[in-house]
């Protein structure tokens, strides 16, 4: 696997290889949140939007942060590296918020989101895997040659 970005190789910058090591389980991790959260969202948007629309909007935006993160994690480079810090501390933010708010006032949500109650009905990954996204990508960033 290419080491972090060093300089130019046949005229070309190399790019920050990030699904390595840990990076590799994040992508896949990632890559299944996206996939249950679309599925999720897709469906329950067609089928019932109007009994939790703030819900269902919610688990819409997480998919979307979920598939973003996987991609910039796929492509590699430093732009993408940091695009994907970026978001992983705002899908903290959010799923800190939502879960908090789930817990403190569950009437606003008639239905589950993916952030609900910190994660809790995808076994707590939802609050765990961007603080783990955000180690590694900080780990990871291009040393100063």
């Amino acid at each position: 696997m290419a080491e972090p970005v060093t300089g130019e190789k046949n005229g070309r910058q190399e790019r920050t290889r990030l699904v390595q090591g840990p990076g590799l389980l994040l992508v896949w991790l990632y890559g299944v949140m996206s996939v249950g959260a679309v599925s999720r969202s897709v469906y329950q948007i067609l089928t019932d939007f109007g009994s939790a629309p703030l819900a269902h909007v919610l688990s819409a935006v997480a998919a979307v942060v979920y598939a973003f993160i996987t991609y910039t994690l796929v492509r590699g480079g430093e732009r993408a590296r940091r695009a994907a810090l970026v978001c992983c501390a705002a899908e903290l933010v959010g799923v800190l918020v939502v879960g908090t708010w789930t817990v403190l006032e569950p009437s606003a949500f008639p239905d589950s989101t993916v952030w609900s109650e910190y994660g809790m009905g995808y076994l707590f990954i939802p609050v765990l895997l961007p603080v783990t996204g955000m180690l590694w990508l900080r780990r990871s960033r291009r040393q100063p040659a």
